[in-house]
C-alpha cells in the first residue's frame, strides 16, 4: 500500500469522502474548476490564513493591512494590463466547438507520445527548447498553430483543431447595466488578482496611517480567472483566494529586499507550517516580464502530482504598477522623503501565494498511510492519518462517549462545553471507538478525550495522541491545564 498520496483523483476522493473539499453544484452535475470547502478543508483554509495574517502584520511593525473591493475601477484593467495582455491561447474542436488550452494539449501529446524526438524536428529553436521544457506560456498562437499541425495534435474527442486564439482570462461582469445597456464601454471585471487594489489604495495608506518607506500592504482575498479548462484539482480554479504583500522600497534597496522577503517566506513555510525544507525549492523564471528586476517561485514537491509546482511567487516589480496607475489616474503616487529631500516613485517587492494550493500542498505533506500491524489484514494493519501540526488541526480536540449511554452523554458534553471556548472540539458517539479514534486521524485531529464507565467514578478521561496512539488519564478538572501545555 502506498504511504502518500499518489494522484489526484485519490486526492480528490479523500478529500471529497472526508468533508474538506466538494465539487461545487454537484446536485445539477458540477460546475467545472470550482470547489466548496467543506467543514474540515475551510477550518484548514482558516487556520492557514491565520498564520500568514500573523507573521504579515501581527509579527511586524513595517506592514499594514487591507481589505479592498472586487469590483475596481474598469481602468484598474486597462493601466495593469490585463485587458490587453491577460490571456491563454485556445483551441476549439471543429465539430463539438469545445475550447481546450493549446498548450494543455500540446503537453498530453508530449506525455503520451515519449518516442517523438523533438530535437530531429524541423522546428526553430524557440519552439524545441518550449517542447523540451514543456513550457508554452511564452509561445504566440501562431507557432503554436506549426507545433499543433506538425505533431499532428487532436482534441480529446479525437477531432481537428481550428487556429489558436488569445482568450482574456478576466471576468467581465454587467455591473449596473441592464441587459439592453450592456456594451464594451461599460464592462466591469471581477478581479483577476488582488494585488491591484493595495496599488489604488497606496496613497490612502501613505497619507492616513503615517507610514514611511520602507512598509507593505497585505491582504487575504478572492480573485477570479476565466480559466476554459482548469485542471489539478483546487491547483488551479476560477476562484480563490491570495494571500499577498506588496512591499514598497527605495530603488537602491532592491536587491536587499528581495533576498530578504526570499529568506522569510522559505522560513515560513518550514518554521510556522512545518515542511520539510527538502520539498521546497525556489524556481527563478527564465524569462522576465519587462519591468520585472527578478521574478522566483517557491515551489513543492507534490507526491499527488509527481512533481514541483508553484505555491507562491516573489517578484522584484520595479516602478511599473504605481507608474502606470499614476498615468491611468494623473493621480501623483510617488514619495517624498523628508528627511533626505528625495522624491521618487517606490519600487516594489511583492510575495504572493494561493490560499487554495497551500491547503492542498499541505494536505498533501502530512497525508500517510501508516502500518501499524502485520495481520495480513489490509484494513487493520494500516490507518490513514494526517499528522498535521497542531497549529493547522481543523478539529483539537475530539470528545468520545464509550457508548450512547445517557450518563456518559451528558459527562461527554460538560467536558466539551468546558474546551469548547478555547479549542475547536468535536463530539462524536457514533461507530465502535476504535473506528471514531481512525476517523479523527484522518481529519487530523491530534488528541481524542474517552469519556467511560471509570470517568462516572474516578472523573478521570482517557486521552489519546494522535501520533503515537499512547493513552493517559487525566483527571477531568486538570483538562485545561493539559491542554494548555499540549498546544503552547
Amino acid at each position: 500500500m502506498d504511504t502518500k498520496l499518489t494522484s489526484l483523483d485519490q486526492f480528490k476522493s479523500w478529500a471529497k469522502e472526508n468533508g474538506f473539499i466538494f465539487p461545487s453544484s454537484e446536485i445539477y452535475g458540477g460546475f467545472q474548476a470550482v470547489y466548496d470547502f467543506g467543514h474540515y478543508g475551510y477550518l484548514l483554509k482558516e487556520n492557514i490564513k491565520n498564520l500568514w495574517q500573523k507573521a504579515m502584520w501581527q509579527e511586524r511593525d513595517d506592514v499594514v493591512s487591507l481589505d479592498s473591493g472586487i469590483f475596481m475601477h474598469p481602468k484598474t484593467w486597462e493601466a495593469s494590463g490585463h485587458v490587453g495582455g491577460f490571456s491563454d491561447v485556445l483551441v476549439e474542436d471543429k465539430k463539438t466547438h469545445k475550447r481546450y488550452r493549446a498548450d494543455h494539449l500540446i503537453e498530453e501529446f508530449l506525455d503520451s507520445n515519449s518516442e517523438f524526438e523533438i530535437q530531429n524536428s524541423k522546428f526553430d529553436e524557440e519552439i524545441v527548447t518550449a517542447l523540451e521544457k514543456k513550457d508554452m506560456d511564452k509561445i504566440a498562437p501562431e507557432k503554436l498553430a506549426i507545433i499543433i499541425q506538425e505533431l499532428g495534435v487532436k482534441s480529446p474527442d479525437g477531432n481537428d483543431l481550428a487556429e489558436p486564439r488569445n482568450f482574456n482570462l478576466l471576468v467581465k461582469s454587467n455591473l449596473g447595466t441592464t441587459d439592453a445597456t450592456f456594451n464594451e464601454e461599460n464592462v466591469t471585471y471581477l478581479r483577476g488578482e488582488t494585488c491591484q487594489g493595495i496599488y489604488l489604495n497606496y496613497k490612502n495608506v501613505l497619507d492616513n496611517l503615517r507610514v514611511k518607506v520602507p512598509f507593505g500592504i497585505a491582504q487575504v482575498g478572492k480573485a477570479f480567472r476565466n480559466e476554459i479548462v482548469a485542471r489539478q484539482f483546487v491547483f488551479r480554479t476560477r476562484e480563490f483566494e491570495q494571500m499577498e504583500l506588496q512591499y514598497f522600497i527605495h530603488p537602491d534597496m532592491n536587491d536587499e529586499v528581495y533576498a530578504m522577503w526570499k529568506e522569510e517566506r522559505i522560513n515560513w513555510y518550514t518554521n510556522v507550517l512545518g515542511i520539510d525544507k527538502a520539498s521546497l525549492k525556489f524556481r527563478p523564471h527564465e524569462k522576465l516580464i519587462f519591468y520585472a528586476k527578478a521574478a522566483e517561485d517557491v515551489t513543492y514537491n507534490f507526491n499527488s502530482m509527481g512533481k514541483f509546482d508553484e505555491i507562491e511567487g516573489i517578484h522584484a516589480r520595479s516602478d511599473y504598477d504605481l507608474s502606470q496607475h499614476a498615468k491611468f489616474s494623473g493621480q501623483k503616487l510617488d514619495y517624498f522623503d523628508q528627511e533626505k529631500g528625495e522624491r521618487y516613485t517606490p519600487w516594489i517587492v511583492e510575495a504572493s501565494c494561493g490560499l487554495n494550493r497551500l491547503v492542498m500542498m499541505v494536505i498533501d505533506h502530512f497525508w500517510e498511510n501508516e502500518k501499524i500491524d502485520d495481520s495480513g489484514d489490509e484494513k487493520r494493519d494500516y490507518r490513514t492519518v494526517l499528522r498535521l501540526p497542531k497549529n493547522l488541526a481543523p478539529i483539537k480536540v475530539a470528545i468520545l462517549p464509550l457508548s450512547k449511554k445517557e450518563d456518559l452523554q451528558n459527562k461527554a458534553h460538560e467536558v466539551k462545553k468546558m474546551l469548547q471556548s478555547d479549542y475547536m472540539t468535536e463530539y462524536d458517539e457514533t461507530a465502535s471507538i476504535g473506528k471514531r479514534y481512525r476517523r479523527q486521524d484522518e481529519i487530523g485531529t491530534p488528541y481524542c478525550v474517552t469519556i467511560d464507565f471509570e470517568t462516572l467514578e474516578d472523573n478521570a478521561v482517557t486521552i489519546r495522541d494522535r501520533d503515537s496512539m499512547q493513552q493517559e488519564r487525566v483527571k477531568v478538572d486538570e483538562l485545561k491545564d493539559y491542554f494548555s501545555e499540549k498546544f503552547s
